[in-house]
């Protein structure tokens, strides 16, 4: 008993409101939080952030992408996110000829910057609670399914009407696990060019060695620009389209931060569950990632080799290999977070006690008595199916082949159903066509072919026969577990391992040759993969699913009834959100202590010729010998390349502003560091550090290093 009054002290003083910890909305920021911030140091309003009445700080942000941050810095939309948040785009426009992931691109005027289909950014315009009408008539008498078609139709009535007679786009998103409801207007822009990315050896400068890890000396910055049409509106790309004009840009400080300053993180974070069970946490912690880490370092092992021998599997793979990697290394600092922080037994000691005070009171013994033990149950049934999902999709639908040979089921399905006519299927199938060389621009099939063998291996060999399609022990069998012998025979059979054989059969395809699809070795792999996903495991994980996110719903409405006093933020849900804290450096282990900045003499200190991830660029180098910094080296004589603070943050965050007390750039964030990351589960204030590219090394890059001054002399620097 007395461990668990220690656990339970311990945890509750952990749910308590602490600076560093927390993702608030930017429109409550007056009601609830403006008071500490300014006690912390800032120096601006809660209005001057978020503001329906006047533009204000939240009208230079945007969701980059699907899953980025960045913010404007010019009054000609000119725009800054990390180097890794534009790295798919400028992958694609690199060749061997033009390798701008390599060698950087710079472009010297507006004819210069180079279009990018298919991205976008978003701006919040406004925001509004709305839980009053998205629940109305809504009862506790009904079911989930009537719940769910009630409030999906209040939010269609809340959403029409809220963009009527405009172009801005809108949804309504639940927060607290769907006790609260917010209304979201935005207004999204797909005309967005590159017009600068630094070379590799700074905007990567130490690879996936140096990833979620400090010190951290990277310089993740890619520059990009809004384009709109003669109105400002947003358009499709033109070569008539104009650089945007936006309602607000940020001002950047050339002062730098100093240690215990305040700064603010202003950006999109992704996903949090800071309020889930112990039987959540430790199925993460202790099941789902250890499997996926597993599997991952075999795909990585085997790409890493191969683009350390050949330059263009370099060019194909680095995105691949750094999406790979993000997540690998992130759930590896999660697990050992979560094990060091004791995190199931502190959530198990706070479910104990939240469960003496349901049952000290009728109401609450009838309404949350019943919680725990549902959660307890659903989650020991779940996990195996769990394990069997993680498996299958960190396993074999990784494959490349695999995943690009069901590509054409719908080819397949549609030439043998007499209700589809043949020029729908010959247009099925020119598509498909025209997908060709952009796929293989980025595929290699002799890594792809060890990747199958590998992952075979382990799959058939660990996961669960209970859970596994019938194919994979057939195959076992039949190629008694020689599993490159099985990829071998995969390759050399199947017709979408390569270009050329791909495009022959496409270019002279009729109904008839389905029967070619059916029968390829890689598609009959992939169907009965899909196949026993969509008809066995996904109906499980759905039902999982609507059942967890009923409970999650009360487990939330009981805990903000249990703590009464405490200030609750909504998980992260890839909405604007803030987060605050002070520039502090941490101790990540016994006698370690590490400083709150690093410096361009670190990337010196780690510079070898010999691994590609740490070759420093020669204009750096002499510009490191000569001292050349301008206007952005510190006061202390040293070139700031990054530095860290206690503001909260997790994937979506990458990119976003950190501002100072005046509300100026300060800083890129791009990375969590390593101790920190189970912060998705449960924030340590000791550990939990967000990782920022300072914005005078920024402007160093852009101006000394790659001559792009142009730039720079677009942006508003203050001192």
């Amino acid at each position: 008993m007395k461990k668990t009054i220690i656990l339970l002290t311990f945890f509750l003083l952990s749910l308590g409101l602490r600076a560093g910890e927390g993702m608030w909305l930017p429109l409550l920021l007056q009601q609830l939080n403006e008071k500490e911030m300014r006690a912390m140091g800032m120096r601006i309003t809660a209005e001057d952030i978020y503001s329906i009445n006047h533009s204000s700080l939240k009208d230079a942000i945007v969701l980059f992408g699907g899953g980025c941050t960045g913010e404007i810095v010019s009054n000609q939309g000119l725009l800054l996110t990390n180097h890794h948040c534009g790295y798919g785009n400028i992958q694609r426009h690199s060749s061997l000829e033009h390798d701008y992931l390599t060698d950087g691109f710079w472009a010297q005027s507006l004819a210069e910057e180079l279009p990018n289909p298919g991205l976008s950014v978003t701006f919040l315009v406004r925001m509004e609670d709305v839980t009053a009408a998205a629940l109305k008539n809504v009862t506790s008498r009904m079911s989930e399914t009537q719940r769910d078609s009630a409030i999906s139709a209040n939010n269609k009535l809340i959403v029409d009407q809220a963009i009527k007679g405009t172009h801005y786009k809108a949804s309504v998103r639940p927060f607290f696990a769907g006790n609260q409801y917010y209304l979201l207007v935005t207004e999204t822009f797909s005309d967005i060019r590159l017009v600068g990315a630094p070379p590799s050896n700074i905007g990567k400068f130490g690879g996936d060695t140096d990833n979620w890890m400090w010190p951290r000396h990277t310089g993740d910055f890619s520059v990009f620009r809004i384009y709109a049409n003669k109105n400002n509106n947003p358009a499709d790309y033109s070569k008539d389209n104009i650089p945007y004009t936006p309602k607000k840009y940020l001002n950047i400080s050339l002062k730098g931060v100093s240690e215990g300053d305040f700064t603010f993180v202003y950006g999109y974070p992704g996903t949090t569950q800071e309020y889930l069970p112990a039987a959540a946490v430790d199925m993460v912690a202790n099941h789902k990632n250890p499997i996926a880490i597993g599997l991952r370092q075999q795909r990585l092992d085997i790409i890493d080799q191969a683009m350390e021998q050949d330059r263009l599997v370099r060019i194909q793979y680095s995105a691949k290999a750094a999406g790979i990697a993000n997540f690998w290394k992130k759930m590896i600092g999660e697990s050992r977070g979560i094990k060091r922080l004791d995190a199931v037994d502190k959530k198990q000691a706070f479910e104990q006690e939240f469960s003496q005070w349901a049952a000290a009171d009728p109401y609450r013994e009838a309404a949350y008595g019943k919680l725990l033990p549902a959660y307890n149950s659903i989650y020991s049934d779940f996990t195996p199916k769990n394990d069997a999902y993680t498996y299958l999709t960190e396993g074999p639908l990784s494959i490349e082949i695999i995943r690009y040979a069901y590509s054409f089921n719908k080819l397949a399905q549609q030439s043998s159903q007499k209700t589809v006519s043949d020029s729908a299927v010959n247009a099925l199938a020119k598509q498909l066509l025209a997908g060709v060389d952009g796929y293989f621009k980025n595929y290699d099939k002799n890594v792809d072919r060890k990747i199958f063998a590998a992952i075979m291996n382990t799959y058939c060999e660990k996961a669960s026969p209970d859970y596994m399609p019938a194919i994979f022990t057939e195959m076992k069998a039949g190629y008694k577990a020689d599993y490159q012998k099985w990829a071998d025979a995969v390759f050399s059979k199947t017709l979408f391992a390569s270009a050329e054989t791909t495009k022959a059969f496409l270019e002279k395809y009729s109904r008839k040759d389905a029967k070619k699809i059916l029968n390829d070795p890689a598609f009959q792999l992939a169907a009965a993969t899909y196949a026993y996903l969509q008809q066995n495991l996904s109906k499980d994980i759905a039902r999982f699913y609507d059942v967890t996110d009923s409970l999650q719903r009360i487990y939330m409405k009981a805990q903000m009834e249990f703590l009464p006093k405490k200030l609750f933020y909504p998980d992260a849900n890839s909405t604007l959100r803030v987060a605050y804290g002070q520039v502090k450096g941490y101790e990540p282990a016994d006698a370690v202590e590490y400083n709150w900045f690093s410096t361009l003499d670190g990337i010196m200190q780690k510079e070898n010729p010999d691994i590609y991830d740490y070759v420093v660029d020669p204009r750096l180098k002499e510009l490191y010998r000569t001292k050349n910094y301008g206007p952005y080296g510190d006061r202390d004589g040293t070139m700031h390349v990054t530095f860290i603070a206690t503001n909260h943050t997790t994937g979506g965050n990458s990119g976003s502003p950190v501002l100072d007390a005046d509300g100026n750039l300060v800083g890129i964030n791009f990375d969590r560091c390593w101790e920190g990351t189970m912060s998705d589960l449960m924030y340590d204030p000791d550990q939990c550090r967000n990782i920022s590219l300072d914005i005078r090394y920024c402007l160093f890059v852009i101006d000394k290093v790659a001559g792009a001054k142009r730039l720079v002399e677009e942006m508003n620097l203050v001192n």
